[in-house]
């Protein structure tokens, strides 16, 4: 009996998942970009509550810097941006979202096994590479926009300064009008 190798390549087991998609999932939380287990488990399409048990099951490969759990308060704050079910009522999610970083991303591929989870791994890296370029990109443009603004507030000074010195030279001088006929200086 032999063997065959198969080969599965994100183009073949992705057509529906783009960079826009992931980049929807990414949030800011605590100072790092992360994306949270139910946007995870919609990408790998497996349920939240079996991301869940997998991440559960292997506690030692998730250091705090690789994932946490939201605090209530930014679970509160979560559940009103994004407009979710209330947890007090039937329906909705009873416990706080689990965030990951890059590192927690990265480590959840020797986690979960599966061809879509590889491939979805993959594109996530991409998506944090390109939104780590567009980053840099705009803190470099932020930059030369504040040197623009340092050079226009100069030059309007030099504008301005000139501007005044040009209306002092096209006033003429007020000089004291003396009156006609013959006059007596007292000196």
């Amino acid at each position: 009996m032999v063997k065959k190798k198969i080969v599965i390549t994100t183009a073949s087991i992705l057509p529906v998942i783009t960079p826009i998609a992931v980049e929807q999932h990414i949030f800011l939380i605590r100072g790092h970009k992360v994306l949270l287990d139910a946007g995870l488990a919609a990408l790998y399409d497996v349920p939240t509550k079996a991301l869940v048990q997998a991440i559960k099951r292997n506690p030692e490969r998730f250091p705090d810097d690789f994932m946490f759990q939201l605090s209530h308060e930014e679970f509160a704050r979560l559940r009103s941006q994004t407009v979710t079910s209330n947890a007090s009522r039937r329906g909705g999610r009873r416990t706080a979202p689990y965030a990951f970083t890059e590192q927690g991303i990265a480590m959840l591929s020797t986690v979960l096994r599966s061809p879509r989870a590889i491939a979805v791994n993959i594109e996530i890296m991409r998506a944090c590479v390109r939104l780590r370029q567009i980053l840099a990109s705009n803190k470099a443009f932020a930059q030369k926009l504040d040197l623009l603004e340092k050079k226009l507030a100069t030059h309007d000074q030099a504008i301005t300064g000139l501007v005044n010195a040009i209306r002092q030279l096209t006033t003429p001088p007020i000089t004291k009008r003396r009156g006609i006929g013959f006059v007596i200086d007292d000196d």
